[in-house]
């Protein structure tokens, strides 16, 4: 079951890209099949494999020779991983569903934002109906849970947006508030905590290794997806941590 589990996460990830070349360009993710999208070239199941297809072209069109991003293959990898760790972690319960719909929405958000710089309000609308709606079978959710979620992550991100003067978007707001959704008022401040200290580590790096200057524009969605993700898997580790590491 675990590898078929892995599996369908591979298969899964294949759509995800889909999503994340078609959305931002407002474009159906059902219609008209996937193509190159260098030469039109309409690809064959054989070209669509997850990883193994990636592997066998070495990475090119089989039709023009177009080189094929690295990121197709990454994402496959990433959900079918997602995917596997959901299923070990909570069998096929309500946590399983829930958490490969969060994951597969951070993904698609967090490579969109790496893109473009944008996170389209089209996902976050996905985002708050899903955590509505899956939020009602979870036995430790519920309405409360829900909003008190929803104004921490919306209510401390919009601070920092408006402090920030700008150079925070409002789409990171946005998401914060379907972080809450999903993970309530504590999980969703852990989260964007975490997601700063990622933040800012990677910009200390760009700054001490790469050269970049302090004014660097950095994506946040990409550390707040990953932090989401990291603290759904998570929280109470990091918590015990915490405590038993940092205070002692």
């Amino acid at each position: 079951m675990a590898a078929i589990v892995f599996i369908y996460g591979l298969i899964s990830g294949s759509f995800l890209n889909v999503c994340i070349y078609r959305i931002p360009r407002q474009m159906s993710v059902v219609n008209p099949p996937s193509a190159c999208p260098a030469c039109g070239h309409r690809l064959k199941w054989f070209e669509l494999v997850p990883v193994v297809s990636f592997i066998v072209q070495r990475g090119r069109c089989l039709s023009c020779s177009a080189a094929v991003s690295r990121r197709y293959p990454i994402v496959e990898l990433l959900t079918g991983v997602i995917f596997y760790l959901s299923y070990y972690l909570y069998g096929l319960s309500i946590d399983f569903w829930t958490v490969i719909i969060l994951a597969s929405l951070m993904l698609v958000v967090a490579f969109i934002d790496i893109d473009i710089r944008i996170i389209p309000n089209r996902l976050v609308l996905f985002g708050l109906a899903a955590g509505l709606v899956v939020g009602l079978f979870r036995p430790e959710a519920g309405i409360v849970f829900m909003v008190k979620g929803l104004l921490a992550g919306f209510g401390s991100l919009f601070a920092v947006a408006v402090l920030s003067r700008g150079q925070m978007g409002f789409g990171d707001v946005k998401l914060a508030a379907v972080m809450g959704i999903f993970l309530g008022w504590e999980g969703v401040l852990m989260a964007i905590f975490l997601a700063f200290l990622a933040g800012a580590v990677y910009g200390i790096f760009l700054m001490a290794v790469m050269g970049k200057g302090r004014k660097t524009a950095i994506p946040f969605g990409p550390f707040l997806s990953g932090a989401t993700i990291t603290v759904y898997f998570w929280s109470e580790q990091i918590i015990s941590w915490y405590f038993r590491v940092i205070l002692g």
